[in-house]
């Protein structure tokens, strides 16, 4: 019995396939209805969309999920926060669904995101809506166990990837396949060229087979995407591009403005920004991870009152995890984030989006304003501009047909924070170096920026942007100094140029006495502007004079040397008041004159000198020499007030006798006693080290002892041991004992009798009564 029903449901399945087939072909959306159980998709969607709380489709979705569900090829764009991601994850269980796609079948669909977040929060809504279903999905990203992930790989049947980690599995994993992929989705693809990975990109679809269906997603339609899209889609059917060239690339919810301010006000607009809006969930856009860092250190030490996060791609893959769900969960809270942020990340009931730092385009501004008003609920926007980036950023703005209000910002309800950075800065030398890394990245980032016309690096006030960080001086950028020196080279170089054309004008003038006039008009106004321009040349620039020929000569160290400006500002002084002559002049009227002093060696001394050799002339001349012929230096030692004196300086005698005599010896004693006790200590000491090396003596010839009783026979060489010392050192210089080897030297029969003064020989009275009248008489 029990075969026969798995009969009946395998024919239920495939009769259930087959009229999802047919609907899907002969399905087109004619509108208004949105709903999705409209779409021909199989019940275990449906149930995951019910589950997930998802009933009507946007408008991408409504477009492109039915021309996708038929097999064909997908360019999709639609504003930030319109549903892409339902608009290729459905599509993809269903062609799986249809397929039969079982565990045995291998990879059949491949989802590439550009970031670590958006992969994950792509893996997240697969799972809530795919549940039903049989298969098997995995997350592959960068920061993760490579030996995990390889072992869990060949089972995969959907795979959500970052590039890199991808392409490091195919070109390393064993077993990793991909010849039966059957869908493949590129989210975000302007975003994974604009990261570079244009080149790995291209390595992954050579890896993988052509008979593929390509689903390519994307914000914004820019020239590498459709690039991208004539090389990988076979005649795609675009969704949503006329809508997007024709209207805004902003939701209608969303409110848009702009403020302009000085680079050293900004910390103080975002906090004061910060502290009025406490009950608010903000997302922070900032151009570098160290700037990042910089205000989220900073701010925590200063306590707004409101949770604080902050995300960067310097950051482990655990702790981007945890600050992208922190804040997903969180009703309000501040996020301070670079540009990693900015695409695809559907942070719920985000209430403004403030970029402190210009956006580098402005498809940029879209995606990252575009985490805020997302499926038709409302939000808001503020753009910090600089005076100089105004007029650039809106223009680019206006071409992506984005309406943005300028706002300002009163000055009262400002709150200035730069005494505080100065105060953290001066107390934690790491703010202190995170201001100055924040201080460079931010120049850095300004400098690399591609539209000139936004951003201009010049016309940055580094060093109060340095003060309003809180750093005592703004740190030296080495690429501006060498972009500095190239500009004064360039100039000096068209000014040499011009010059050289105004002689050879002026020669030819002189020549043609007829033209002379005009000529020498146009000469005089050609060297105006030549004066002009030198002006503007900065000091210490080489100029090359007008009365010289310009000459393309080799120049030395020594011509340099000898050329250099400003080297006689004293000489010609010098040589006014020095006297040259043998006497002084008596009719010179300057005011002082100085006598030459004659350095001449005498007579008597010139031929020895001569007679001396180079080497000894040198050596008489080194330090070495100097220094023994010259008196001995004296240390010196400075009191409180700043005055030295001799280390053993004398006190004045009437000083020291001011007390009497009796105070005079009281201080003796008390110095004589200082001196004792110092003596004491120091004779302490000096036991103490000698006790040690003597039990260290004694432990190092027990151990010696030791040796030769466990032996029994003593060691290889006696010899060598009797003669050596404690350190094991033996002298090359050793003589043998005298006498029979069984004779015990002197040292040891002392040891062994305990009695060195005794001799062997025995006494009688009559010595010992000599013995002591000698010793009385030397008393």
């Amino acid at each position: 019995m029990a075969p026969f029903n798995r009969k009946v449901k395998k024919m239920s399945e495939k009769q259930e396939i087959d009229a999802l087939d047919k609907a899907v072909m002969q399905y087109e959306y004619a509108g208004p209805s949105k709903a999705f159980f409209d779409l021909p998709i199989s019940n275990p969607t449906k149930r995951g969309l019910k589950k997930s709380f998802f009933v009507e489709m946007t408008d991408i979705q409504a477009q492109s999920i039915p021309v996708a569900l038929k097999g064909r090829d997908v360019l999709g764009a639609a504003r930030t926060g319109s549903g892409k991601t339902l608009a290729f994850l459905i599509p993809t269980l269903e062609i799986l669904y249809r397929k039969k796609w079982g565990p045995q079948d291998g990879l059949g669909a491949l989802i590439i995101s550009p970031t670590r977040e958006l992969a994950v929060q792509i893996f997240e809504v697969l799972r809530s809506i795919g549940g039903n279903h049989s298969f098997s999905a995995g997350l592959v990203i960068g920061g993760k166990n490579l030996k995990d992930e390889r072992d869990r790989l060949s089972r995969m049947n959907i795979l959500v990837a970052t590039p890199g980690r991808l392409l490091q599995h195919m070109d390393q994993t064993f077993g990793f396949e991909s010849d039966n992929l059957q869908v493949l989705v590129l989210d975000e693809a302007d975003r994974i060229l604009d990261m570079g990975f244009s080149r790995t990109l291209s390595a992954l679809l050579s890896h993988l087979p052509k008979s593929r269906q390509t689903l390519l997603f994307s914000a914004t339609q820019t020239d590498s995407v459709k690039d991208l899209a004539r090389l990988s889609l076979k005649d795609p059917a675009s969704i949503g591009v006329q809508e997007t060239n024709n209207e805004s690339a902003t939701p209608k919810s969303l409110e848009q403005h702009y403020i302009v301010c000085e680079l050293d006000k900004k910390l103080d607009i975002l906090w004061s920004f910060i502290k009025s809006h406490l009950k608010a969930k903000i997302l922070v856009f900032i151009s570098s991870g160290k700037q990042v860092r910089f205000v989220f250190e900073t701010f925590c030490k200063m306590h707004p009152g409101v949770p604080l996060l902050h995300l960067h791609g310097k950051q482990k893959q655990t702790t981007r995890l945890a600050t992208y769900t922190r804040f997903t969960s969180s009703s309000h809270a501040i996020l301070f984030a670079t540009d990693i942020a900015a695409r695809g990340l559907d942070f719920p009931s985000v209430d403004w989006v403030l970029q402190v730092d210009a956006p580098e385009d402005a498809d940029t501004y879209i995606h990252r304003v575009g985490r805020t008003a997302r499926y038709e609920s409302a939000g808001k926007g503020l753009l910090f501009l600089l005076p100089s980036e105004e007029e650039g950023m809106k223009s680019a703005l206006e071409k992506k047909k984005i309406k943005i209000e300028s706002i300002k910002i009163r000055s009262s309800k400002t709150q200035s924070i730069q005494n505080q950075l100065q105060r953290l800065a001066f107390q934690s030398p790491e703010i202190k170096y995170l201001g100055q890394r924040a201080f460079i990245s931010y120049v850095r980032s300004i400098h690399l920026q591609k539209d000139k016309s936004i951003f201009k690096i010049e016309e940055l006030p580094v060093d109060r942007f340095a003060e309003s960080l809180g750093l005592p001086g703004a740190p030296k950028i080495k690429f501006l100094s060498r972009e500095l020196a190239k500009k004064q080279k360039n100039a000096s170089r068209t000014v040499a140029k011009l010059q050289a054309e105004i002689k050879a004008e002026q020669s030819e003038s002189e020549q043609d006495s007829d033209e002379d006039g005009e000529d020498g008009n146009s000469a005089s106004e050609v060297s105006s502007e030549v004066e002009s321009e030198s002006a503007d040349v900065p000091e210490g620039s080489e100029e090359p004079e007008p009365e010289k020929e310009v000459k393309a000569v080799v120049r030395t160290k020594y011509d340099r040397m000898f050329q250099r400006k400003n080297q006689n500002i004293l000489s010609e002084h010098y040589t006014k008041i020095v006297d040259h002559s043998s006497h002084a002049n008596d009719d010179d009227d300057d005011f002082i004159t100085l006598k030459r002093a004659n350095h001449d060696l005498p007579d008597s001394e010139l031929p020895e000198m001569e007679n001396m050799s180079k080497r000894k002339l040198r050596m008489s001349k080194s330090k070495r020499a100097i220094m023994q012929r010259s008196e001995l230096g004296h240390k010196l030692i400075f009191d409180d007030e700043g005055n030295p004196h001799e280390l053993y300086e004398m006190v004045d005698p009437a000083e020291f006798y001011k007390g009497g005599l009796e105070g005079a010896k009281e201080a003796g004693a008390q110095f004589a006693e200082s001196q004792r006790g110092k003596l004491k200590e120091a004779d302490v000491t000096d036991k103490m080290e000698a006790k040690e090396k003597k039990k260290e003596k004694k432990r190092k010839r027990k151990e010696r002892e030791r040796g030769v009783d466990t032996e029994g026979h003593g060691s290889s060489n006696p010899v060598l041991e009797a003669f050596s010392d404690d350190d094991g050192y033996v002298s090359p210089d050793f003589d043998l004992p005298s006498g029979s080897e069984d004779e015990v030297p002197p040292a040891k029969r002392r040891k062994d009798t305990k009695s060195p003064r005794r001799s062997d020989k025995p006494h009688t009275i009559e010595e010992d009564e000599e013995t002591v009248l000698a010793l009385l008489r030397k008393s």
